[in-house]
């Protein structure tokens, strides 16, 4: 690959400033996770140090340099993606099996010479990271740093913190009082043996407080740390970002403010009479260094991660009432994009133009708040790439014959959406109706699984797999992550994935909420994935044991246009029609007009 000069693309003249930032504090590798103090997945501006050094967007990757060397380390999400967005530059691809994989550390243990140091700033370093880093550096006596951000010497105009509003989320929708969580948290706190518990991540603590904010695009988070003791609860917070009222509230329910720069010296001045419960998944090096030594810590996964995945009754109902203004949405935008693919005098109409209107239908809905994720509308070879998103630069325009997948979501007040549907343009084939078909039958295969209430749920992956795999076809990603209320689309600690360990903490539990999206993507071709979110209820309990199965919670239409009806079973065609007289009768108060016309069209039964 050809370097270019700065003249022609900035990032030859951030990683020469860079690599001279490293001469001169005497460092030979320079490590950038995709990360922020809280871990998160999409990151304010501030920490897209990746992204600024690379051009590489996309929500998963890790950055090296070396003097002779610069790489992102990415999965096969973003493979395509990445090519793309380092072609150009002196920044190679490294590929890797998993957004889970470190490989970028077994690289580093490789090519790097004993004696010489790498650095990683530690405020952005997850702790069980930093100890994988240390353990297999150590062993190459390989230094490794973790007290410089050379960021902050070589990014002159890096964006500052983040100063939205926080807001209170409140009842009916915060169907939990913050009082009552607080206490269930110090409870579990108690059950650990330990009488303080510091949080990071930023969902977690929205969760726990009963707060939102807008400090990360697409999730209603805002930037925080909390420690909670069974007399206090600290939230470390920026400076004007909770307002007067909600100050007096919070502080009715125990709840104090602190600048969020100081949560760090908070752990520093904890004593002998301190046992801290901390999550090292969820805790960065930097703040685990801060914790005062004479203080005990117990390390476990945060109380609140398993508790905000376990949906009460009141937010399961909620989120099923947000689902039908969700799909009554949806009817409206597909109702228009059909009755605009079918009129030959429109205007050429664009990947671009999905993501509009498709919003635009959400926004009229009641306690819409905004999209949930980016949305992904990829036409034909672009629905192949399973993290595409189009720009003004780089887009198709949806004429002719194919596929159209439209990977969409919203956020309201009762809950979080993400759908993903496949539809007909024009003409389409006998292999574009098999690959679909056998999407649905791996949809449908795991919707109808009842499952032990201890299965680990990576374990579940093999069942929305295994129609695939019997017609020789797989995808290249997980089957299904945990979806937040009112918060981050991707949340655990449930993962339908096969690169996620099965450990006891990943057990489906009733109320969790998680995804089913099976795929099939034929580069340069077609991508096909069929995506709803369903959700953990009882099941049988017998002398097995208690089982759970699966309600499914989205509310929208299949493109039965692009079934092979020759391959589904009579069982699988039940479950379609089934579905569909759902849909049906839950979306039609919602609609009228046109889309309830065409709510009844694709609702027929097959």
């Amino acid at each position: 690959m050809t370097p270019t000069t700065s003249a022609q693309d900035p990032r030859a003249a951030r990683l020469e400033a860079l690599r001279a930032a490293m001469r001169r504090h005497k460092i030979d590798a320079f490590v950038v996770p995709s990360a922020d103090p809280h871990l998160s997945e999409y990151l304010p501006d501030h920490w897209k140090g990746r992204e600024w050094l690379s051009g590489f967007t996309g929500s998963v990757g890790t950055f090296i340099a070396t003097d002779t060397f610069a790489g992102v380390w990415t999965d096969g999400r973003y493979w395509t993606q990445a090519e793309t967005e380092l072609a150009g530059s002196a920044i190679d691809l490294m590929k890797i099996p998993s957004g889970a994989s470190l490989l970028h550390i077994d690289w580093l243990a490789a090519n790097m010479a004993p004696g010489q140091t790498v650095a990683v700033d530690a405020r952005v370093l997850g702790l069980s990271t930093a100890r994988l880093l240390s353990d297999a550096l150590s062993v190459r006596d390989i230094v490794l740093r973790l007290d410089v951000d050379l960021l902050d010497e070589v990014w002159s105009d890096r964006p500052g913190l983040p100063d939205d509003a926080v807001f209170e989320h409140a009842a009916p929708y915060a169907a939990t009082t913050r009082a009552d969580k607080l206490a269930a948290t110090r409870a579990a706190m108690a059950s650990a043996g330990a009488n303080a518990h510091f949080i990071s991540t930023l969902d977690d603590i929205a969760y726990l407080f009963n707060l939102r904010g807008a400090d990360v695009t697409f999730n209603p988070v805002f930037l925080a740390h909390a420690l909670v003791t069974p007399q206090a609860a600290t939230l470390f917070v920026g400076e004007g970002k909770i307002p007067f009222e909600l100050r007096a509230r919070l502080a009715a329910d125990g709840v104090e403010l602190a600048p969020y720069a100081d949560a760090a010296d908070a752990l520093a001045v904890l004593g002998t009479d301190t046992t801290l419960l901390v999550d090292p998944r969820r805790i960065t090096a930097g703040m685990r260094t801060s914790v005062g030594s004479g203080a005990r810590v117990v390390e476990a996964v945060n109380p609140t991660t398993f508790a905000k995945s376990r949906k009460t009754g009141a937010e399961a109902a909620h989120v099923r009432a947000t689902m039908e203004q969700d799909g009554a949405a949806l009817c409206e935008f597909f109702a228009w994009l059909e009755a605009t693919l079918a009129d030959p005098q429109r205007e050429p109409l664009t990947e671009l133009e999905i993501d509009r209107r498709i919003t635009a239908a959400r926004a009229r809905r009641p306690g819409f708040v905004g999209p949930s994720f980016g949305t992904i509308a990829g036409f034909n070879a672009n629905g192949a790439i399973m993290h595409y998103r189009a720009t003004d630069n780089a887009h198709a325009v949806i004429e002719g014959d194919g596929l159209l997948l439209i990977d969409s979501g919203g956020q309201y007040l009762g809950g979080t959406t993400d759908i993903t549907r496949v539809v007909a343009v024009g003409a389409i084939d006998g292999k574009h109706r098999r690959d679909f078909t056998l999407v649905l039958k791996g949809l449908i295969a795991l919707s109808c699984a009842q499952y032990p209430r201890d299965a680990r749920s990576p374990m579940l992956d093999a069942i929305a797999r295994a129609p695939l795999w019997a017609a020789g076809a797989d995808y290249g990603h997980g089957t299904g992550h945990g979806v937040g209320y009112f918060l981050n689309v991707h949340e655990g600690p449930q993962s339908i994935s096969p690169s996620a360990a099965p450990e006891p903490h990943t057990a489906m539990e009733a109320g969790m909420i998680t995804s089913i999206e099976p795929g099939i993507y034929r580069p340069g071709k077609w991508g096909i994935r069929i995506e709803n979110l369903v959700l953990n209820v009882e099941g049988e309990v017998s002398e097995f044991g208690e089982f759970l199965r699966f309600e499914t919670l989205t509310l929208c239409p299949i493109d039965t246009r692009c079934l092979d009806l020759s391959i589904l079973r009579l069982d699988e065609r039940q479950w379609i029609n089934d579905y569909h007289a759902t849909v049906r009768a839950r979306l039609a108060p919602h609609v009228e007009g046109e889309a309830a016309a065409w709510l009844h069209t694709r609702t027929e039964a097959i």
